[in-house]
């Protein structure tokens, strides 16, 4: 008797995923099963007068081209895309997507709101759009314990601090990114200057300013929206052909979704107000019960704000760190697709 499919739930990954360890994986994990795709995404940069991914993947050597906005989004997009299209559709049955901030394009696609191609070309699009802001960037500060719970009141004093900055003459502050056990806060210069010098005390890493990011889903990014919403017409989009969680936990799902509706929001509150990737996960898990998550490349670094934002809300009795990691020895709950041993449990025979 067949083994049953598994209910899969796929996670795209945002900026900071393709970094010097992923140089070159498109290529290496993909090999030339793609290249009809890749070539179409090529020549609609090159129409553009921009270096085509083979090119930028192909690099003798990670640089800080490989971080700026036009060039970091179509990789990320593109390694996403290929991993999802490798998924073994024999074991898996996909039941819904979602994004974390740039994930969401990749999302769209995954979940057919928009073609595979268009999403090629909003990905890059918005990784040009996203340089255009006021001055300004991001700020990673953890708020969680050695095993991934959280420090008790520490969330409340930091979102207190960062509205008191945000309340001054020609300061701005606000909560960019909710991560589950690292808050993602982003600002202009001079908020951000208050905040390293005034956030509470928080445990393991120091606060870090995220290289290259500018101040994303804050006010701030007017710039970048109203860009989008100029270049990129409602006629790209459709209805998903699965749920597809947004960034504040609403679910657009098949049939009862306006595309226009769908549009508005990627080119606007997605831009300008506070991504909640932690509750659409948790949103996710509870209303489409998948049987396991699968976290396509580039990278593997948002595992852990996946497996945190399961453990805020006791998915399947998951307390801590621990707890996760014997889950996933066991009976994994998480395959990421950047893990080799990982991969290899989720691709087709001969991908």
């Amino acid at each position: 008797m067949a083994e049953r499919r598994k209910s899969a739930l796929i996670i795209a990954p945002g900026r900071g995923t393709y970094g010097k360890g992923e140089l070159g994986s498109i290529s290496r994990l993909h090999g030339t099963r793609f290249d009809d795709l890749i070539a179409r995404f090529d020549a609609h940069r090159r129409d553009r007068g921009q270096p085509p991914l083979t090119e930028l993947d192909g690099a003798e050597r990670f640089s800080a081209v490989h971080m700026r906005g036009d060039v970091a989004a179509p990789l990320i997009y593109t390694a996403t895309i290929l991993d999802y299209l490798s998924v073994d559709r024999d074991a898996f049955e996909i039941v819904g997507t979602l994004g974390n901030s740039m994930g969401w394009y990749s999302a769209l696609a995954i979940g057919g709101a928009v073609s595979v191609e268009d999403g090629f070309r909003i990905a890059n699009a918005m990784g040009v759009n996203s340089q255009s802001h006021g001055p300004g960037g991001q700020m990673l500060l953890q708020i969680v314990d050695e095993d991934w719970r959280p420090v008790p009141g520490l969330r409340e004093a930091l979102l207190a601090c960062a509205a008191d900055i945000d309340a001054r003459p020609g300061h701005a502050l606000g909560l960019s990114i909710d991560l589950a056990g690292m808050l993602v806060l982003a600002g202009n210069e001079e908020g951000l200057a208050a905040l390293a010098a005034e956030a509470p005390p928080t445990p393991g890493r120091d606060p870090l300013r995220l290289a290259g990011h500018g101040p994303f889903h804050t006010p701030l990014m007017v710039g970048s929206s109203d860009k989008a919403k100029a270049e990129l017409p409602p006629s790209l989009f459709g209805g998903p052909v699965m749920p597809i969680v947004d960034g504040r936990g609403h679910i657009w799902r098949r049939f009862s979704s306006n595309p226009a509706e769908i549009w508005d929001y990627s080119f606007g509150h997605q831009i300008l107000a506070t991504y909640d990737f932690a509750r659409s996960v948790q949103v996710a898990v509870k209303e489409l019960a998948p049987d396991v998550l699968i976290l396509p490349g580039p990278g593997d670094t948002l595992g852990g704000a996946i497996a945190q934002a399961l453990i805020g809300i006791g998915w399947q009795g998951l307390t801590g760190k621990a707890d996760f990691a014997a889950r996933q020895a066991s009976d994994p709950i998480l395959f990421s697709m950047a893990r080799p041993e990982q991969r290899a449990r989720v691709v087709r025979a001969g991908s």
